[in-house]
């Protein structure tokens, strides 16, 4: 930014050099305009500053609430692995529905599902899977 800094005093300097008076109607208006230009260029500076104090200052968030996150999500993974939903495929006979149930249900007593589009109660045989080498479709009566 100093470039800026630059600029002006080389303005400041051509002004003396033509001896513009401060006296004069547009020496007024021209040296009025170059302080206003050293003024914009401290703010600038200043600002750029500011702006660069604040772009550390999210960095160091951003790190930090990566670290908070990858701790958070780490230990819900952990705990999603042991939470794994498996799902069975099986088919209504009254509507030819495909329904997607929980696999644990498969391990009741006398496992039975209502159907969700016609409320048919499907009783499922989970001695008669398929042989397609774990098809994930399951036969009902």
């Amino acid at each position: 930014m100093n470039h800026l800094f630059e600029k002006v005093a080389y303005l400041k300097g051509l002004a003396e050099g033509l001896n513009i008076e401060e006296s004069s109607k547009d020496g007024k208006i021209i040296l009025g305009i170059i302080d206003a230009l050293d003024d914009f260029a401290e703010a600038i500076v200043m600002m750029n500053e500011d702006q660069e104090d604040l772009t550390e200052y999210v960095e160091a968030l951003d790190e930090d609430l990566a670290e908070v996150e990858e701790e958070l999500f780490e230990e819900d993974d952990e705990d999603d692995e042991d939470e794994d939903i498996d799902f069975m495929e099986i088919e209504c006979p009254n509507c030819d529905e495909e329904i997607y149930v929980d696999e644990d249900l498969f391990y009741d007593e006398d496992p039975e599902v209502v159907c969700p589009r016609c409320s048919e109660v499907i009783k499922i045989d989970v001695e008669n899977e398929c042989d397609h080498g774990g098809c994930n479709h399951h036969h009902h009566e």
